[in-house]
């Protein structure tokens, strides 16, 4: 017998229609069943109806209805009586009945309630931030950096490595607190494949695991960089990086830049302790910083006792020319603490970061991360070894670089046949191309302008050290947008740019 009219209305309440983008039929429908259950909307006892009639209402297959019904009735949730269907089991409503008649009822009064501004250490006001939609790959053309690709992303041989995560004797390595210490088979595979490719030799003591690469600039800060004390940052610069010196207290001095990186000033390397510097790929502008400048660096901090911390941005992203070994590859007195990443390259919602330094170093900063988070989680730790040890990385990255060449060039061409009036160095690598305007042009505006018109690009004032900073500067970002958008999306942009740079846009 059909369900009546209500009943479908009732159930399609309780069951709304699948999302076929979303996850799983089954684990979409086995949510639906348990948030009903626990929330009191299918009480004990009630029938459901037969897997035909709810395969139909809800246009699924009917051996996702039955798979479903069939765990639900091993976890508890349900009960299977023969030749009458599948009934709501009462196992795990009285558990919910139960905890909700302890919890305590708290009885209203006045009370004086805690100054939490007063209590909190404020933020610093010179903090900058860069933000984005949180739903930005619906936009048409998302001109931004460092974004998730999926077109690009092995999505199917990153499963199988966590597939290979997950066998039980897998689980039984790293389900137990590691408390502090990291996957060894994930280490081993930086020292062998990774970091061996940036000219670096480390030992398993140097090297220190993290959650990205942010979270290794914030232990490195809160070890080596006390307050009152005083950092040299390239300008412009990453504002994360200089919002955790900020954090710290610490007094931020900006090294300028020009077409062969940042410019090592002595006056303002003589008044710092720490030099922080990303000189694979500067961010934001791409620019490769050449050899004399980084010897430069390296004798101010044997010369005046100074540090160096190197987050080596984008190195495994070089596409023209060959890539210049890290400054910790040629450090020879041990003053660079080097800083990596693989959710950088991978994907950012990996969040495998790490740190080379010397062994005393990373003993301290193990502790730090000890006290924050104890370690990464270790199951993502052994797929990523996993997933470099299978070769899948190494072939990862010829993609990669293949790809963002490619979409490099696109970009390039279309910036100089629709935006003229941009200046830009052509980038050898990474995945962004840095333009300046004539100063009299707010890319803010622009930035404005083009969102509403499903345009994201990134306005570079944030990335200046000045309070001001500086308006007439943007950044394309081109890892996460096909290459067939590229030429469509910046002639879009031109058009809408043409009242700022006063004259008139040809289209194609």
């Amino acid at each position: 017998m059909r369900i009546s009219d209500a009943h479908q209305v009732m159930w399609h309440q309780i069951f709304p229609e699948p999302d076929r983008r979303g996850t799983t039929l089954q684990s979409q429908l086995r949510v639906c069943f348990v948030d009903a259950v626990l929330d009191g909307r299918l009480m004990a006892g009630m029938r459901l109806p037969s897997s035909r009639e709810l395969a139909d209402m809800l246009s699924i297959s009917r051996n996702t209805v039955v798979l479903v019904y069939e765990k639900l009735a091993e976890d508890g949730y349900l009960e299977n009586r023969p030749r009458n269907g599948y009934y709501v089991s009462d196992q795990y409503l009285r558990q919910v009945r139960d905890a909700s008649a302890a919890k305590p009822v708290m009885p209203e009064r006045d009370s004086h309630r805690v100054d939490w501004n007063a209590r909190m250490s404020a933020l610093p006001d010179a903090m900058k931030w860069l933000d984005k939609p949180s739903d930005w790959q619906r936009y048409r053309y998302p001109f931004l950096y460092g974004q998730f690709d999926p077109s690009l992303f092995p999505i199917a041989d990153w499963r199988e490595c966590s597939r290979q995560a997950l066998d039980v004797s897998a689980i039984r390595g790293w389900a137990p607190d590691a408390i502090d210490n990291d996957n060894a088979s994930l280490v081993d595979q930086l020292i062998r494949r990774v970091l061996p490719r940036r000219g670096i030799a480390a030992k398993r003591e140097e090297v220190l695991l993290t959650v990205g690469a942010q979270q290794a600039l914030y232990l490195v800060g809160e070890l080596l960089v006390p307050p009152g004390s005083t950092v040299a940052v390239e300008d412009p610069g990453y504002m994360d990086a200089r919002n955790i010196f900020l954090r710290r207290g610490a007094k931020l001095q900006g090294l300028g830049l020009d077409r062969d990186g940042v410019l090592p000033d002595p006056a303002v390397l003589a008044s710092s302790q720490t030099v922080y510097c990303t000189p694979s790929h500067q961010c934001p502008t791409g620019i490769t910083l050449n050899t004399e400048r980084r010897l430069a660096l390296l004798a101010w901090a044997r010369e005046h006792d100074g540090i160096l911390i190197e987050d080596d941005y984008d190195a495994e992203m070089q596409y023209v020319g060959k890539p210049s070994p890290a400054l910790k590859a040629i450090d020879h007195d041990q003053r660079v603490i080097y800083i990596g990443s693989l959710s950088k390259t991978l994907s950012p919602g990996l969040r495998i970061g790490y740190i080379v330094a010397p062994a005393e170093v990373i003993t301290q900063l193990r502790v730090l991360r000890r006290l924050m988070i104890r370690h990464p989680a270790t199951n993502n730790q052994l797929a990523a070894a996993l997933f470099i040890s299978h070769g899948h990385y190494d072939r990862f990255l010829h993609v990669m670089r293949e790809e963002l060449a490619k979409r490099a060039s696109v970009l390039i061409e279309a910036v100089r046949r629709y935006l003229p009036e941009m200046q830009f160095v052509a980038p050898d690598g990474g995945s962004a191309l840095w333009g300046t305007f004539a100063e009299d042009v707010d890319t803010r505006l622009l930035r404005k302008v083009a969102s509403e018109q499903g345009i994201l690009i990134e306005s570079g004032e944030a990335f200046f050290l000045s309070p001001q900073g500086q308006f007439n500067c943007v950044r394309l970002g081109f890892s996460s947008i096909p290459a067939e958008r590229i030429e469509s999306g910046i002639r879009e942009l031109a058009i809408l740019a043409a009242p700022m740079l006063r004259r008139r846009i040809l289209t194609a």
